[in-house]
């Protein structure tokens, strides 16, 4: 699915200067093993993961040099290659049971757009205020924290999956 989302998006991923294309791969690969147990039995635990998921991607639109219109963007393309990847599975449950996840699928994704968004305009927030609207001049501390976080997540996931 990553592969998928990545082609969509195109060249929007190779257009940073400061966010490298692997870096952005292992958080789109984030997203995606997180919404797949946001909707799953382990929701109560993976769903604080995939909002705090979604901030951190936000704040990498900003530090990506994207508008908020291209955040809300490139997570409908997400969505459309999830639901085409979960339409088979969906079709054979009952449809009460496939209803159930298809909603609850889409208010876990529009939670997260808002999150995004909000992560994205903290960030932009921040630069105004501290910086006086100059960017800073390190972005690579940024990145790296940004690329912590992201490590951190995926670590999190790693044990609540393995808690199971």
């Amino acid at each position: 699915m990553v592969s998928e989302w990545t082609q969509r998006l195109g060249d929007r991923l190779a257009s940073s200067p400061t966010v490298g294309r692997d870096q952005l791969v292992r958080q789109f690969g984030l997203l995606v093993a997180l919404i797949g147990g946001a909707v799953g039995p382990w929701r109560r635990e993976i769903v604080p993961l995939w909002n705090r998921a979604l901030e951190v991607y936000g704040r990498t639109a900003s530090l990506r040099g994207l508008a908020a219109g291209e955040v809300v963007e490139e997570l409908s393309h997400l969505r459309e290659v999830l639901t085409i990847h979960l339409a088979p599975e969906l079709a054979r449950m009952r449809q009460r049971q496939a209803m159930a996840i298809i909603l609850r699928l889409n208010r876990v994704f529009d939670r997260g757009v808002a999150t995004a968004v909000v992560g994205y305009t903290d960030a932009l927030v921040a630069t105004l205020f501290g910086q006086n609207g100059v960017p800073p001049a390190d972005v690579h501390q940024d990145v790296a924290d940004i690329e912590r976080q992201t490590a951190v997540l995926a670590q999190e996931l790693a044990f609540v999956i393995r808690g199971r």
